[in-house]
C-alpha cells in the first residue's frame, strides 16, 4: 500500500509516477539483498586477491655429517605414524652399507607413495647408488580412503623435501634430486634452495594443471583453500576400484591440490626474479601428458635459462602416447620398459 505522503493526483505523469512508487514499494526486501550480494562481491574479490603467503616457503638445510647419521634420522622418520602406513608405502633405502659415491632421492607424485618408484630406484642401486625413496606426509596410509591428505600443506612439502635431501647428503658424496608431477614441483623449489643438490631432475612438474585457466592462478588457489575441502575421484566411473597401483589413494584432496599448486606459485614466482642455486637442473616433459601444463614448466625453464642456469630438457616422442603416470608399473597402458632406460641415460649420462 502506498503511504498518503506519496499520493499524486491522477493524471498521465501523476498514475506513471504512482506505479513506479508503487513497484519501488514493492520492492521493499530487496533492499537487504543488494547490500548482500555487495558484501558477497566484496567477500569474494578480497578471498581472490590475498596474498599467497610464500615467503613462508623458505629452507631450512641440517645435511647428516654422513652415512651413520642419515641412517640414524631415516630410521626416526620412518617410525613416525609407521603403524598406520600400508605395507608397501614405508620409506625405503636401497644401502650399499656405506657413503656411496652417488646418492639419489626419488619424491614421488600426489596421493602416491614410495613404492612408485622402487622398481626404477633398484636400477640406479645397480649402478652403485644409493637411492633413497621418502614418503610425502599424509600419504601412503593404510586406509586409501583416509581424509588425512587433506591437512598437506605447502610447508610441509618444503620441510619434507629439506629433510630427504639432509639424509641423502650423508648416503653419497654427490646427490641427485629426481621429482615426479608433484614430486616435480618440489624439485622446483629445491632448485631456488638446495645448492648442494648437484643434479635436480624434475618429470612432468605440476607446477600448473590443464583443468584451470592460469590467468585467474591466484584466485583459484585461494578459493581452492576457502572453501570446505572436497575430494575428487581420479577416476569418476571406477571410483575407488579403478586400475592402478593399490597402494596410490584413489581419489585427491582439493585442498591438498590447491597447496600444491601454491608451491608452484612459489616456484613460478622465484624464476621471474632469481637465478636457481641447483648446478644441474634436467626438466623432463611428455607431450601427451593430459594433467600438467607443459607450458608452464617451459616458461620456468626459460626464465632459468635467462638467468643463466644450466639447464636442459628432454621430451619423450609423443609417438609414444605415455599417459601422465609413466612411472607407476601398476598403471594401466604404462610403458615402463621404454621408458626407465632413457630416464637412466638421462639421469646418469654425466657421471
Amino acid at each position: 500500500m502506498i503511504s498518503p505522503a506519496l499520493r499524486r493526483p491522477a493524471g498521465r505523469w501523476g498514475s506513471a509516477q504512482t506505479k513506479f512508487l508503487r513497484v519501488i514499494q514493492e520492492m521493499k526486501p530487496f533492499k537487504y539483498i543488494a547490500p548482500a550480494t555487495a558484501a558477497t562481491v566484496l567477500l569474494a574479490a578480497w578471498v581472490a586477491t590475498r596474498p599467497l603467503k610464500l615467503r613462508r616457503l623458505g629452507s631450512r638445510p641440517y645435511p647428516a655429517a654422513g652415512y651413520i647419521e642419515a641412517v640414524d634420522r631415516l630410521e626416526a622418520w620412518k617410525s613416525r605414524g609407521q603403524h598406520r602406513l600400508h605395507p608397501a608405502c614405508q620409506p625405503i633405502l636401497l644401502s650399499h652399507g656405506r657413503q656411496t659415491e652417488r646418492a639419489i632421492v626419488f619424491w614421488h607424485g600426489l596421493t602416491s607413495c614410495p613404492r612408485q618408484f622402487y622398481r626404477l630406484g633398484k636400477l640406479f642401486y645397480e649402478r652403485g647408488y644409493n637411492v633413497l625413496l621418502p614418503r610425502m606426509p599424509y600419504h601412503g596410509l593404510a586406509d586409501r580412503m583416509t581424509t588425512e591428505q587433506a591437512r598437506l600443506t605447502a610447508e610441509d612439502m618444503v620441510a619434507f623435501a629439506d629433510e630427504s635431501i639432509d639424509i641423502a647428503r650423508g648416503l653419497g658424496k654427490h646427490v641427485t634430486a629426481f621429482g615426479f608431477s608433484m614430486g616435480g614441483v618440489v624439485g622446483g623449489w629445491a632448485a631456488h634452495h638446495r645448492g648442494d643438490i648437484e643434479r635436480l631432475v624434475l618429470l612432468a612438474p605440476a607446477f600448473w594443471i590443464q583443468a584451470f585457466p592460469r590467468r585467474f592462478d591466484r584466485a583459484i588457489i585461494n578459493f581452492l583453500l576457502a572453501l570446505p575441502n572436497r575430494f575428487r575421484w581420479w577416476d569418476p566411473v571406477a571410483k575407488a576400484d579403478a586400475p592402478g597401483p593399490q597402494y596410490a589413494y584413489p581419489r585427491f584432496s582439493t585442498h591438498a591440490l590447491a597447496q600444491m599448486l601454491r608451491l608452484g606459485q612459489a616456484v613460478q614466482a622465484a624464476a621471474r626474479r632469481y637465478r636457481p642455486v641447483a648446478p644441474s637442473i634436467l626438466v623432463i616433459t611428455n607431450p601427451n601428458d593430459q594433467a600438467v601444463d607443459n607450458r608452464v614448466a617451459a616458461e620456468v625453464v626459460a626464465r632459468w635459462q635467462a638467468h643463466g642456469a644450466n639447464v636442459d630438457t628432454y621430451h619423450f616422442d609423443a609417438a609414444l602416447g605415455l599417459p601422465h603416470d609413466l612411472i607407476s608399473p601398476e598403471q594401466p597402458f604404462q610403458q615402463v620398459d621404454r621408458v626407465y632406460p632413457i630416464l637412466l641415460k638421462l639421469v646418469t649420462e654425466e657421471d
